[in-house]
């Protein structure tokens, strides 16, 4: 994105190193206050008409609200997750493109917030698109879920997109434009690689119909760092860049650590 890497060049000193840290500590802070002054939640809420009325805090701590009257167990393996997921992003991306996308998710989030000024504000859906960027850049990582069952995060990624088209089928107006506004910055940041991964997809079905034929020793995908295959690795991942010139294909070791090849 030609865009961000202007911004990064000229805010980039202004990134804040470790974000998810300080967000995880701030939700883990106003999570035991809730035990003995349940009230806290609704003082640092998100509500638009409060923030007309003077109380401008609630547009910085509603980013610490905690997911409410949550087990112990599970608010550590949330926070966990979180973090985990954030900073793995933050070092994937680099400080000031994470920084971006949780400053997107966050105005998205505020502004469609404005147009039900009653209503509180969630932080959960931008805490979904966290995860849902996670999953896009490592839809092999595995999550045990209770500790015990292994699950790829790929499919937790399908039920959780699922889960957000059943709102936009079902829910109210509200919840349809948190929902839009949480994953916007998901589809900014990827739609355009989505859209070209799709064209590249049909391009090579289209080229690897040709040879699909009994016995056919052709690899459909090779790595353009390591030259694995799909013959010699069945089990490995292999992905396209659209952010190269002619789309080159790399395994799952490759697409996020390899140069970038650009027309000469």
């Amino acid at each position: 994105m030609r865009l961000l890497a202007r911004l990064e060049r000229r805010f980039g000193r202004y990134a804040i190193p470790n974000v998810t840290l300080y967000v995880v500590i701030g939700q883990i802070f106003f999570w035991l206050t809730t035990f003995s002054k349940p009230e806290i939640i609704e003082r640092i809420q998100m509500v638009p008409a409060q923030v007309l009325a003077g109380e401008v805090w609630r547009l910085v701590t509603f980013v610490f609200t905690p997911p409410f009257r949550m087990h112990p167990v599970f608010m550590f393996f949330a926070m966990w997750c979180f973090y985990m997921m954030g900073s793995a992003l933050e070092q994937t991306w680099g400080t000031f493109r994470y920084n971006a996308y949780l400053v997107l998710g966050y105005i998205l989030t505020v502004g469609i917030s404005f147009v039900y000024p009653e209503l509180p504000a969630t932080v959960a859906f931008i805490g979904g698109s966290v995860f849902l960027a996670f999953a896009h850049l490592y839809p092999r990582y595995v999550f045990y879920i209770m500790f015990i069952l292994p699950v790829q995060v790929r499919w937790l990624a399908l039920l959780t997109w699922i889960s957000y088209g059943y709102i936009l089928i079902t829910g109210g107006w509200p919840e349809r434009l948190f929902v839009l506004a949480g994953v916007g910055n998901f589809l900014i940041f990827f739609g355009a690689e989505i859209v070209d991964r799709a064209k590249t997809g049909r391009r090579r079905m289209a080229e690897q119909a040709k040879f699909m034929v009994p016995g056919s020793s052709e690899a459909f995908h090779e790595c353009a760092v390591c030259g694995r295959t799909d013959l010699t690795d069945p089990r490995l991942d292999f992905r396209y860049c659209s952010q190269c010139a002619g789309t080159p294909c790399y395994c799952e070791d490759h697409i996020h650590n390899h140069e970038h090849i650009v027309k000469s």
